[in-house]
């Protein structure tokens, strides 16, 4: 008997840069990236990425609406809330700004089959480069994603 329920997609593991998770608080394909990987995927972070969060919104919150700062954080407690916390034993050194590095070093540890980011750095770096070093995601924009997943 065949069953009458629409085919589920298999969950993906993915990791989400900060900058796409800030700029989910101005709409647009940020904001549908984000809420499409909690809602329907594994989404990964550490304690750094947690901190990096609250970190930015607390610089930013003079520059944003009200609004926009409870926004964030209300997003901000539901990762946090929703995403599996990994303690990291892996570091990569690969993109051209260190501080990138934390995000592939998560999506090895966690086998992570994207990172979604609007970062230059990371989108710039070689599909073979990353295998090379043990990484099989895919670095895409919030937009490649939802294309992926849709």
């Amino acid at each position: 008997m065949r069953s009458t329920e629409p085919e589920r997609r298999s969950m993906a593991k993915v990791v989400v840069d900060a900058n796409v998770i800030i700029s989910a608080a101005f709409g647009g394909k940020p904001l549908e990236a984000f809420v499409r990987a909690l809602e329907d995927h594994e989404v990964y972070l550490s304690e750094a990425i947690a901190t990096e969060l609250f970190g930015v919104v607390s610089g930013l919150s003079k520059k944003l609406s009200e609004d926009q700062v409870s926004f964030l954080n209300e997003k901000i407690q539901q990762l946090l809330t929703l995403a599996t916390r990994i303690s990291l034993s892996t570091h990569v050194a690969l993109s051209r700004d260190p501080k990138d590095d934390h995000y592939l070093s998560l999506c090895k540890e966690t086998g992570a089959e994207f990172l979604v980011t609007g970062d230059k750095d990371l989108l710039s770096i070689s599909q073979d480069k990353l295998k090379v070093n043990g990484i099989s995601c895919k670095v895409v924009s919030p937009q490649e994603f939802l294309e992926y997943v849709s």
